[in-house]
């Protein structure tokens, strides 16, 4: 399997990247990989992570980077020659199997829609991403790559965080649930009632309507919503969660006695740490494209780029695609092209 990695993605990249390369070609031993972003400055970095002419690495040259604060569509107009652009093309051309990138998101998604096209019968491609919960982990989708969705579209999304579930979580018939503002099927806006309607005919174990009150206690293994609400719910997860680390910080400093406690309770922290760590899951997945796509969060380490890379090669292994293809034909949601 070949995997496409987008060098100049990302807050820390070009040199994250390369180390979080590295890293993957000496513990992943049946995994090419192709390196894309300007030579000239990713080509002196290869030596000093030891990969420089390393057999299963392949660079390709590309000019030109997304910024994060250029607009997603940039990547397909005035940027044509941008490594996630080229990357989203080596997977259309079959010289690669999937993308990496911890760069813009929505020049990824954008790129990806534009080159590697939709999978038969989708209609629009969802960001897919592992949550922790108080009982393990679930899967939130769509968790920002489609701001206005129809019913079809949520039902579409449902099939592929299933798909997903089953990959990455090992649950043989996840718990599909609807994000909504009360368990009843008669609350919600139009989208939801539309979609708890659609959801509730399909031959998938939909549970029904999932309160945000109840969204970390699992009470589903796969939520979903559209991309304006679940982008929200990401990025205000990761505020909280940086503020409460903030808050525990300042609480166990204000004195001797809560600093000593605050030792004894350093497995507890680290513990706390590790199951809202990111760097774990690697990227999350654009479902619903020709190929897999995985993003990585802007701020990306080594780690998180080599369990990114990893987890584009699970997919590729689980032939994730071929799986949401037949199911999607299977329900009746397909998209007619």
């Amino acid at each position: 399997m070949r995997i496409a990695v987008d060098a100049m993605g990302g807050d820390h990249a070009p040199e994250v990247v390369i180390q979080g390369t590295a890293e993957a070609l000496g513990q992943y031993p049946y995994m090419d990989i192709v390196l894309v972003g300007h030579l000239d400055i990713i080509t002196p970095m290869l030596k000093k992570h030891g990969i420089a002419h390393h057999p299963r690495l392949r660079l390709v040259h590309a000019e030109q980077t997304v910024a994060m604060d250029e607009p997603s569509t940039a990547a397909i107009r005035s940027k044509k020659n941008s490594s996630i652009t080229v990357c989203a093309d080596l997977v259309h051309r079959g010289e690669a199997d999937a993308v990496v990138s911890a760069g813009h998101t929505g020049a990824a998604v954008a790129a990806t829609n534009f080159k590697m096209k939709l999978l038969p019968g989708v209609d629009r491609a969802g960001i897919a991403t592992i949550m922790p919960s108080t009982k393990g982990r679930f899967i939130l989708i769509d968790a920002g790559a489609n701001i206005d969705c129809k019913p079809i579209h949520l039902a579409q999304f449902a099939i592929m965080g299933e798909m997903f579930a089953k990959c990455s979580l090992n649950i043989d018939k996840p718990r599909v649930g609807l994000l909504s503002v009360g368990e009843e099927d008669v609350k919600g806006n139009d989208l939801t009632k539309g979609t708890f309607k659609m959801l509730s005919g399909m031959p998938i174990n939909f549970i029904g309507n999932v309160e945000g009150k109840l969204l970390y206690e699992k009470v589903a293994d796969v939520v979903v919503c559209d991309g304006f609400v679940g982008n929200l719910v990401i990025k205000s997860s990761e505020s909280l969660a940086k503020a409460l680390m903030t808050w525990l910080r300042q609480a166990f400093t204000k004195n001797t006695f809560r600093q000593a406690g605050a030792i004894l309770a350093k497995n507890a922290f680290k513990e706390l740490k590790e199951i809202c760590d990111y760097e774990e899951y690697g990227g999350a997945p654009l479902l619903g494209v020709n190929g897999i796509c995985i993003i990585g969060h802007g701020s990306s380490s080594p780690k998180a780029i080599k369990n990114a890379i990893r987890v584009a090669g699970e997919f590729i292994k689980f032939r994730i695609n071929d799986h949401i293809t037949a199911r999607i034909a299977e329900c009746g949601v397909a998209v007619n092209k």
